[in-house]
């Protein structure tokens, strides 16, 4: 309890903040001044490796989520012999785990992690790689013929020469370096990317709700969950919230709809495969991105001119 507590605490900080809590960001301004500087020189002196294929980035400088799966999954559907690497937050695994091989699924999701497995599931001719060590899946990806490979959540692997793309949320309160403040660098440090994309501006959210019942139990394990209201249908009784990344368990659930009454579960694409296996009613918010066409013109130019 204290755990959701406290998560619950820096994304109020983080991304809603009250009078307090302007309070403690300004008490945490000088660690946060201290750690972005140590992220700027590591920037720009950390040498970069080069690969003979094109490699595109798509982070954010905040953490939590900002459209960066759906942003993958629309982009690299687009290509042949893609190949999508990632960390795998959240999974069970450790080391390099092949997710899918264009298109094959090859493992579970406890050992890939929700992002990658909702990528692998929905890339349908892509192939999916998870790793700590990131220049070990590309190596593995160069040599099962990729002829792109897009990095999921990338920005700050700095160590890799690439094409930079920055997702921001439309609406961003806090500006300030960890701990005081979302932000994983300074927010200057945008202008180290090739594309910076704004919400509602750049890209935008479309959400269709799969499977929908009069009474629906909100279920989720996304970081800042808050971001789903604008999208949330009519018939949502009751919320039930994870942390990011965190599996469910299906007997606590069906308490939790009987309490309420619910006659379905309303969950994400990245909550829905994680529940594959239970037999529980699913009511689907279904997400793409309408992407400007000036910005997938940018990435195809990229990529072909570093063919």
């Amino acid at each position: 309890m204290f755990s959701f507590n406290l998560v619950s605490f820096f994304e109020r900080l983080f991304f809603k903040p009250n009078l307090i809590d302007w309070v403690i960001i300004f008490l945490l301004t000088p660690f946060s001044l201290f750690y972005a500087t140590l992220m700027l020189f590591r920037r720009l002196f950390t040498p970069k490796k080069h690969y003979s294929v094109p490699i595109v980035s798509v982070g954010n400088l905040t953490v939590g989520g900002s459209g960066k799966t759906p942003f993958v999954i629309a982009v690299a559907k687009r290509y042949r012999d893609v190949f999508v690497v990632s960390r795998g937050y959240g999974r069970e695994s450790r080391g390099l785990v092949e997710v899918s091989r264009r298109g094959e699924i090859l493992t579970d999701v406890k050992s890939s992690g929700d992002e990658p497995m909702l990528m692998a599931k929905s890339i349908k001719s892509a192939s999916v790689i998870v790793s700590e060590n990131r220049h070990i899946a590309i190596e593995r990806a160069v040599e099962q013929g990729a002829k792109v490979i897009f990095l999921d959540d990338g920005f700050n692997r700095v160590d890799i020469k690439k094409y930079e793309i920055l997702l921001f949320p439309k609406t961003i309160k806090n500006y300030m370096p960890l701990p005081a403040g979302p932000f994983r660098e300074f927010f200057f440090m945008k202008r180290f990317a090739n594309l910076s994309l704004y919400e509602d501006i750049d890209f935008k959210r479309v959400v269709n709700v799969k499977n929908a019942t009069n009474k629906m139990l909100l279920a989720t394990a996304i970081s800042n969950p808050n971001r789903l209201k604008p999208f949330l249908p009519k018939g949502v009784v009751a919320e039930y919230y994870l942390e990011d990344h965190a599996f469910f368990n299906e007997n606590e659930i069906k308490k939790k709809m009987s309490e309420v009454g619910a006659t379905s579960l309303l969950v994400t694409q990245k909550d829905e495969v994680k529940m594959q296996e239970f037999k529980l009613p699913l009511s689907v918010m279904q997400l793409e991105l309408e992407i400007q066409n000036e910005i997938l013109e940018k990435i195809d130019r990229y990529i072909e001119n570093e063919k």
